[in-house]
């Protein structure tokens, strides 16, 4: 009995359609999803098919559904894509008194990266140096945080915008006693 329905979908031409509408080798979808190059090489051959964490992995660096993925119906690509709150992925640094949500779509990440990143008082994001040439944007949305850079430490105001580079270990702190957001832009040389 030949039913075509018993046999598992071929991703390999929906995940190459998806991954070169977006600019991609395969080595960035790669570093995006944490998928080794010769697998996704593999799936896209159709020599392999992807388990269930590969394919929610590849969905997300893809900013699609999964049933997208599994899907050999061609979707016209939306003019404009809307992602919702819920959909936003979040780094949460509870223990440092922050939280990270990643703005950016997967796509950009190592080229442009965009953050909105809340600081409760007393709490910090603190990081390591980044690649050489690397430099961030920070622009305060509510309350007043301090920027530490290298040696320098500068109070950055509601409304203010601080711009500097983050190849060096760099922190920002929330002094006040309320709650402080801002807009953090990531951009990489």
């Amino acid at each position: 009995m030949n039913n075509n329905t018993s046999a598992p979908p071929e991703v390999g031409a929906t995940l190459q359609r998806l991954r070169l509408a977006r600019g991609l080798t395969l080595e960035d979808l790669s570093r995006i999803a944490g998928v080794s190059k010769s697998m996704l090489s593999q799936i896209e051959r159709e020599k392999a098919n992807p388990t269930i964490a590969i394919t929610w992995r590849l969905a997300n660096a893809l900013g699609v559904q999964i049933g997208e993925l599994l899907s050999s119906e061609v979707r016209a690509v939306d003019l404009i894509r809307v992602v919702d709150a819920h959909e936003i992925p979040t780094l949460p640094g509870s223990h440092a008194g922050y939280s990270l949500r990643i703005l950016g779509p997967m796509d950009l990440a190592g080229k442009y990266e965009w953050y909105e990143l809340t600081l409760q008082p007393g709490g910090e994001l603190a990081s390591q140096a980044h690649d050489p040439g690397t430099n961030e944007h920070l622009t305060v949305v509510t309350g007043t945080v301090e920027l530490e850079v290298g040696a320098e430490k500068r109070k950055i105001k509601h409304g203010a915008t601080a711009r500097y580079p983050a190849d060096q270990n760099h922190a920002i702190r929330n002094a006040g006693k309320t709650e402080a957001k801002a807009l953090l832009v990531v951009v990489h040389r």
